[in-house]
């Protein structure tokens, strides 16, 4: 679970988001969920129009993004969507917007299991499920699939 944080910790550090600013994260996935549980870590809380919005790609929230962020505002690509995506470059390029694509993370692990061991980040409500190493196959499945609710599905290898 570091390593989707350590995404997260790195899309905020690309964006460059301080305190205060207004985030908006198009969707709950697992990098979502872990996104939003960051932001707070580090306090942005303001309403109102986002200064960066966070989106994995869809190609609904793409075009969210660019329209709901403010002028002169980040649009942060966290992860892999689409291989292609429609956006709406002029509207982005009147208002300045920021486009920026976020896949991995760089020498983020640190600030990740600091932000864990710390308690300001817990990410304990993402884990949904658990399973035994002997039921993998079900676990893959899970996954896969989404059922149960599963966000971020585990494989206890030992007891």
């Amino acid at each position: 679970m570091i390593e989707p944080l350590a995404v997260a910790v790195h899309a905020c550090r690309r964006a460059e988001i301080t305190a205060g600013q207004s985030v908006l994260i198009c969707g709950a996935g697992a990098i979502g969920l872990v996104n939003l549980l960051t932001c707070k870590a580090m306090e942005h809380r303001k309403s109102g129009a986002p200064d960066v919005t966070s989106n994995l790609g869809a190609p609904k929230d793409n075009r969210l993004a660019i329209k709901v962020t403010k002028s002169g505002g980040v649009v942060m690509m966290v992860g892999l969507g689409a291989s292609e995506v429609k956006i709406p470059t002029v509207e982005a390029t009147v208002r300045e917007v920021d486009i920026k694509g976020i896949y991995r993370y760089a020498n983020c692990f640190p600030i990740a299991l600091e932000l864990v061991s710390s308690g300001a980040v817990d990410i304990k409500p993402i884990i949904t499920n658990v399973f035994n190493i002997e039921d993998v196959h079900k676990a893959f499945k899970t996954a896969q699939l989404g059922s149960d609710g599963a966000i971020k599905v585990l494989v206890k290898c030992s007891q």
